[in-house]
């Protein structure tokens, strides 16, 4: 008999929680059209992709760090300017960080504690970002997360706390065009020099059981997440700018969602901020980022036209209304607004955050007081997009 002839199966647990998937996806509410269908089917594809790797990678014994979403593996409103990274960790472990700073807008990193679950957002008190580590000026760093070490000099050690079960990093870009992101590895001290555990079939099974439970929660939770901190707001308004819940310690958010028939348009306004970084994008009702690569979804404030009044002011709207800030729907009536400012010394304040009105989207000019400076023609317009891909293709490479 062959090795395998009693494995059958191993697979199952996977296959079927890729259909209990598919059958959410195909009945979700908020999928009001083909195009609706066909994103949330391909976010679908992500996530499968995805959760492999994820599982593949999560040997607590030899951590790595993986991407943990990207622009083909999207969830939880995955913002355009960041490059996402995490590894597995255990709280009783110590591990050493080291990299190169890039020249990146941000770097970001953070302790959580559990899960992302339909249920619960992971606990995350270790937040802080790279000017609380020492950097060297070639732009080395090392730095250690673990048990209490009360002898270690001041910001090279970081505390993991009960529960830890990943380090998250994020590198944030303002001027994709421009910067460069950094470098960045980890290994458990235990391990070094140590290969891992050979694998077993019973290793591998247990694996594609988890992988099972990841995707089905991955794909409630973000159903969810809409409906926990945005869908409760007013349409077509802002709430005042806030600290991310589950998130960075530096970051604000103002969120929204926005429901737009044929015709209308909303106009935002916002100041230009000092913070290092200001973003805003669009997301679908999946929760996830709208193609920031060959549309303009997102703007940050390097990449938007900013006023004569320190202001910037962005069209969302279907239709094409001819401003460089034109923010793009991709044809979508309903999604997401997302604003976030990050490693700021100093709350945000409602002042500081974004208004906005909806309006005919032949009125669009009437709005724009400095229309005659804002306006672009298609050729202007297509030169940004390719500015768009091509730094983004060599984000990816870098």
């Amino acid at each position: 008999m062959a090795v395998g002839a009693d494995l059958a199966g191993v697979t199952k647990p996977f296959t079927d929680a890729i259909a209990e998937a598919e059958a959410l996806v195909l009945s979700a509410e908020f999928a009001e059209t083909d195009a609706d269908l066909a994103e949330g089917l391909d976010y679908l594809a992500g996530g499968i992709s995805s959760i492999l790797q994820v599982a593949r990678a999560g040997e607590k014994s030899h951590p790595y760090f993986v991407t943990s979403t990207g622009p083909y593996s999207k969830m939880g409103l995955d913002n355009p300017d960041t490059i996402y990274y995490h590894a597995t960790v255990e709280a009783d472990a110590t591990y050493v960080v080291r990299g190169v700073r890039g020249t990146t807008s941000d770097l970001a990193f953070q302790v959580l504690r559990g899960n992302y679950t339909a249920d619960d957002v992971p606990g995350g008190e270790v937040a802080f970002d790279d000017r609380e580590i020492p950097i060297a000026a070639d732009g080395t760093f090392e730095i250690t997360f673990g048990p209490e070490n009360p002898d270690a000099p001041a910001g090279t050690h970081f505390v993991l706390g009960e529960g830890a079960t990943m380090l998250s990093v994020r590198e944030v870009y303002s001027d994709w065009a421009t910067e460069a992101r950094g470098s960045i590895s980890i290994e458990r001290v235990d391990a070094v020099g140590v290969p891992p555990v050979e694998f077993t079939t019973a290793r591998i099974a247990k694996r594609y059981a988890i992988a099972a439970k990841m995707l089905t929660s991955r794909v409630k939770t973000w159903f969810n997440f809409p409906k926990w901190f945005y869908l409760g707001e007013p349409v077509n308004t802002f709430t005042a700018p806030r600290t991310t819940p589950g998130g960075l310690a530096t970051q604000y958010s103002s969120v929204g969602h926005f429901d737009l028939p044929a015709g209308t348009a909303m106009v935002v306004t916002v100041p230009k901020s000092d913070a290092p970084y200001q973003g805003f994008q669009l997301g679908s009702l999946w929760y996830i980022s709208l193609d920031y690569v060959n549309h303009q979804t997102s703007l940050n404030s390097a990449q938007a036209q900013v006023d004569p009044d320190g202001m910037i002011r962005m069209v969302i709207s279907a239709d094409d209304p001819g401003v460089a800030n034109w923010v793009e729907t991709t044809g979508r009536r309903r999604g997401i607004l997302q604003f976030r400012w990050q490693r700021t010394d100093a709350p945000i304040t409602p002042e500081q955050g974004p208004t906005a009105v909806v309006v005919d989207a032949a009125d669009v000019p009437a709005h724009l007081p400095f229309y005659d400076q804002n306006r672009i023609d298609a050729a202007g317009w297509a030169e940004r997009i390719a500015v768009r891909q091509r730094a983004f293709a060599r984000r990816m490479l870098g």
